[in-house]
């Protein structure tokens, strides 16, 4: 059974900055994408940052320079470093897996861990 928990979130100030964290476990099929979406309050989720299957990153626009995005294969954790927050950024974050299971395409989510940019 996948696993995704999030961790990480909280409070911080406009400028400041925050990690946030993902275990990932029950990973057996072949994964497409791993990364990181948000979903602000009243908006719909938006991706942040992934891995795409050849090992690239792919970012938002309005993230780029900013936020970075890690994975540790041998821990199986993911993590997002953000950088220069701003109010905007304000959401539930989630970590995303993308599998190829019999056949089909999956996405599996964790619970979210939400940012607050607030001063």
């Amino acid at each position: 059974q996948v696993q995704l928990v999030e961790s990480g979130g909280g409070l911080v100030q406009p400028g400041g900055f925050r990690r946030l964290s993902c275990a990932m476990s029950g990973i057996t099929f072949r994964v497409n994408t791993m990364g990181w979406y948000r979903q602000a309050p009243g908006k719909e989720r938006e991706l942040v940052a992934r891995f795409i299957s050849s090992g690239d990153t792919d970012y938002a626009e309005s993230v780029k320079d900013r936020f970075t995005i890690h994975r540790d294969n041998a821990k199986n954790t993911m993590s997002l470093q953000l950088n220069m927050l701003a109010p905007e950024d304000t959401a539930v974050y989630y970590c995303n897996v993308n599998l190829s299971v019999m056949g089909s395409l999956r996405d599996y989510w964790g619970q979210g861990t939400q940012v607050i940019v607030s001063s």
